[in-house]
């Protein structure tokens, strides 16, 4: 045997032919001619089809196979039949039906010597697949009719709508989703309106999802961009509140737009108190899983497990979990458990799976019911909803999801919603939840966004400092002809609204920051747009306040009373230099009215906020603001032309 088998390997020798590296460059050519044909891809604007690894998987096996063996009768054997086999893949490349010219017999691939383009085993082996040797290949007619055929099925692979975004660039939108937003604010004249009341927003999907877009080769569409919910994502460093029963402490500084110099920027900034970790009450949570068949992705369910297992290592043992999953139906799949049994709650999390219909209004019901039986006195009891959105069962209509929750969040059980995935995440559903809930939206698109907002800033998440938070800002007709809030569309509020404590607004936890910028413009101002009115009927009124630029006012509740309480404060005309804080937030807000494609930013681009952003980023101890620096960069490379 060893003798016969000495013989074969000579002959296999003496019928291989050498390397070639023209012939290997011919063959690679050829075999690509033969692939774009057996695919339909003579038109290169058609759709292609990701197959390439299971032929690379199908002939390296081989190859595998073969060479693998040690038993001399195992490898004559199987030799053969590969000898054999290759014989038959030789006649598809002869067969004329292409003008390419034909490939290379391929003998010696199996001995390993030759076997160096993917794309030429690639090639053999659609052939087979699309007709096996005992079929006749389909002429030229049938081949192309086969094509247009196939077509619309292929293109149904892609996303169906295309959105212009800023200066002109494309985002390929997916599937269903959806966005909350409104229309950027307007330049609105003082002597018009001289007072702006909005909501205070903490926040931040918004960024987390600019960041999934970008980082994935996509500019957002202009409707994802929450210009403060960018600004909010980041630390700042605030003085904190002094005096007991103070909440928050409130900043305000002015200092020159980056973008105009004939405007300036006056930043608010609210810096939430952070209480001892021991004089926290206990905390009672349910957490709302939504198992649906669209939940089954990687960056979903089990993103959504490791989440909610790195929340665990920050509850006290003495707190409580609880788990309701929705899909077909809702159901109660973890009784109240203590945090401490953490072995417990994570067996029952790995056991969840993917399957169903959305039920969203079920699971809702049967969340709150479970809250209900854990409340105590003086115990925090919240509802975390963890979903991509997509309620498709139940209660799906925004307004209908809001009358539901708004009553529910008088129980002082409030809910902060968790959004995973893309394709139809429904950033709207996301929003009317929160915001009518008393808690705050955050969409998780990594682990280390999970480490920010379910451990790091567990405190702010989950404890509540202040409900309804309002802020109001006169300014001064005497000093400031113009004024833009950048950001916060979704929650502007009537100046009556200010007064009115049926009205709700924004939650501050523990420890939050809240910052809000306003574009403004000084009398005089060449910057100014707008012509004073031919038929105004301004009179000078005498004003002993008239050197203030603005005056900032504050409402807010503290939790479980009904009446509200007011903070107030001047903002004197200084214009002062910003500090890093200052200029940092200046470069978000400023990236934030790029990606939305804003009129007002002139010549001033991607690199200008780069640079000013690159020289604010100060202390940055988890590297948030060097990340943001990224997101810039990889914006202006996906915008440039």
């Amino acid at each position: 045997m060893d003798d016969d088998l000495k013989r074969f390997r000579q002959a296999m020798d003496q019928t291989t032919p050498e390397p070639s590296a023209k012939r290997r460059a011919e063959n690679l050519d050829a075999a690509l001619k033969k692939f774009d044909l057996s695919q339909g891809l003579e038109d290169p604007a058609r759709l292609t089809q990701d197959r390439a690894p299971q032929a690379r998987g199908f002939l390296r096996g081989l190859k595998k196979m073969i060479t693998g063996f040690k038993n001399p009768i195992s490898l004559a054997a199987t030799s053969s039949l590969a000898v054999a086999s290759v014989a038959a893949f030789v006649v598809l490349p002869n067969v004329n039906w292409n003008p390419a010219p034909p490939l290379p017999t391929p003998v010696s691939d199996f001995q390993g010597r030759a076997l160096e383009s993917d794309v030429a085993d690639l090639a053999v082996t659609q052939e087979l697949e699309a007709a096996p040797v005992a079929t006749p290949l389909p002429s030229r007619e049938e081949a192309a009719t086969a094509r247009i055929k196939r077509a619309p099925v292929l293109q149904q692979s892609q996303p169906q709508h295309t959105e212009s975004i800023g200066a002109g660039a494309a985002y390929p939108e997916a599937d269903t989703e959806a966005y909350s937003n409104d229309g950027a604010n307007r330049v609105v004249a003082t002597s018009e309106n001289s007072v702006s009341t909005f909501s205070i927003d903490v926040d931040t999907a918004s960024y987390s999802l600019i960041r999934s877009s970008l980082t994935n080769g996509h500019v957002p569409p202009a409707d994802a961009v929450r210009v403060e919910e960018m600004i909010n994502y980041f630390p700042y460093d605030y003085a904190p509140p002094v005096g007991e029963n103070v909440p928050f402490s409130t900043s305000v500084a002015v200092f020159e737009t980056p973008w105009n110099s004939g405007t300036q920027l006056m930043r608010i900034g609210l810096q939430g108190t952070m209480p001892l970790t021991e004089d926290r009450p206990p905390l009672n949570l349910v957490f709302l899983i939504d198992t649906s068949g669209s939940m089954e992705a990687a960056n979903k369910l089990p993103l959504l497990i490791q989440a909610f297992g790195l929340m665990l290592r920050s509850l006290d043992p003495l707190d409580e979990v609880a788990i309701v999953t929705y899909a077909g139906s809702a159901g109660e799949v973890l009784a109240p458990t203590p945090a401490g049994e953490r072995d417990k709650i994570m067996a029952a999390l790995q056991n969840l799976s993917a399957g169903g219909s959305t039920a969203g209004q079920a699971g809702l019901q049967q969340a709150y019911a479970v809250a209900e039986k854990m409340t105590q006195d003086g115990e925090v009891n919240r509802v975390i909803l963890a979903t991509d959105g997509d309620f498709n069962v139940g209660i799906s209509d925004p307004e209908a999801l809001k009358e539901f929750i708004a009553e529910k969040s008088r129980t002082e059980t409030y809910l902060s919603v968790l959004g995973f995935g893309r394709g139809n995440l429904d950033d709207r559903v996301m929003q009317t939840l929160a915001q009518n809930g008393n808690g705050h939206a955050a969409y998780i698109d990594t682990l280390a966004e999970a480490q920010k907002v379910l451990n790091d800033q567990l405190s702010g998440a989950l404890f509540p400092i202040a409900n309804d938070v309002k802020v109001q800002v006169e300014f001064n007709p005497a000093m400031i002809s113009e004024y833009r809030l950048i950001g916060y569309e979704t929650r502007i509020l009537d100046r009556a609204d200010f007064n009115n404590d049926a009205v709700d607004a924004g939650e501050v936890g523990a420890g939050h920051q809240v910052t809000a910028v306003y574009e403004i413009t000084p009398v005089g101002s060449p910057a100014t747009l707008n012509d004073p009115l031919r038929y105004s009927a301004e009179t000078p009124v005498e004003n002993p306040n008239r050197d203030e630029i603005a005056f900032v006012k504050l409402r807010y509740k503290v939790p479980g009373e009904a009446e509200s309480r007011l903070l107030e404060m001047p903002v004197a005309p200084s214009l002062a230099t910003p500090d890093q804080d200052g200029r940092f937030a200046a470069a978000i807000a400023g990236f934030g009215q790029l990606l939305r494609g804003s009129s007002h930013m002139g010549d001033w681009g991607y690199q200008e906020a780069i640079d000013l952003a690159n020289g604010a980023k100060g202390n940055d101890p988890f590297g948030y603001r060097a990340e943001a620096v990224t997101l810039m960069r990889l914006a202006k490379t996906l915008t440039e032309n």
